[in-house]
């Protein structure tokens, strides 16, 4: 049986969250392969339309919260309109609201559901939200690539981020069942998980003794930038993945074994 096979050139791709940190690096990731992309923000809507306007052929910035449907559904249909085909390939990048400072999150004996949910609401809701809604553009055009962005610490669970860590290892659990349930629609779901970047606006408040840390115990000997987890991302996305489904890819400079 063939399979159907887009060129990066070809893809349109919705980055959510994609007009700062590690959103924007792959947003520019895709820009520089010739990729139409959809620059979606919830708040950012300077940062996205800055972003859009260097790519007017290319890129288009347009608002939702991924956490409610009719907006991500008013995305699509907009999607759509501007560059003339549906959605291929989706990045689920959106983070709501968090922090990564440990040192400000509620340990085990303080964190409630309501942190907890909260989260579930931006990491699998909008995810589930953003899925379902380009779906059928996918379906349509026999080809789709869901590329979900994760962490490095469920192996690796270093500080006490309980609410984004559960709400990533439901994510990592819905990469793998969509896909298996989506395979035989020539739709791939993969995952790439990172660690701690240097920096991005989520990770602007921790402290510099921390990313040292993390530095010394890499083989590379560095923390992670967004642009070199942008680029697994690209990889999942091209031809070059083709073959490659439900995976969950650690880019963390070696710091955690997959």
């Amino acid at each position: 049986m063939a399979h159907a096979i887009l060129p990066l050139t070809e893809q349109i791709v919705l980055v959510t969250g994609g007009a700062r940190g590690l959103g924007a690096a792959i947003t520019r990731a895709f820009l520089a392969q010739g990729t139409r992309v959809v620059i979606n923000y919830r708040s950012s809507q300077d940062a996205a339309e800055d972003l859009a306007t260097d790519y007017p052929e290319q890129a288009v910035a347009i608002r939702a919260d991924v956490r409610d449907r009719r907006q991500v559904n008013a995305l699509v249909t907009e999607a759509a309109e501007r560059f003339g085909g549906p959605i291929t390939t989706v990045v689920n990048n959106a983070l709501a609201d968090f922090s990564f400072n440990g040192e400000a999150r509620s340990h085990a004996d303080q964190v409630s559901y309501e942190e907890i949910a909260a989260q579930f609401a931006g990491s699998v809701q909008g995810p589930l939200n953003v899925i379902q809604a380009t779906l059928p553009g996918m379906v349509e055009g026999g080809f789709g690539r869901i590329i979900n962005i994760g962490t490095n610490l469920f192996q690796h669970p270093v500080v006490p981020y309980h609410d984004y860590t559960a709400a990533k290892a439901a994510l990592l659990s819905l990469t793998r069942t969509f896909a298996n349930d989506l395979g035989p629609q020539d739709i791939t779901v993969n995952m790439v998980s990172g660690g701690l970047l240097q920096t991005t606006d989520a990770s602007a408040e921790t402290p510099e003794a921390v990313f040292e840390g993390i530095a010394a115990g890499t083989p590379l000997r560095v923390v992670t930038t967004p642009e070199q987890l942008a680029d697994p991302v690209v990889f999942f996305a091209s031809p070059s993945a083709r073959g490659v489904t439900g995976q969950n890819l650690i880019v963390d400079g070696g710091l955690v074994k997959g």
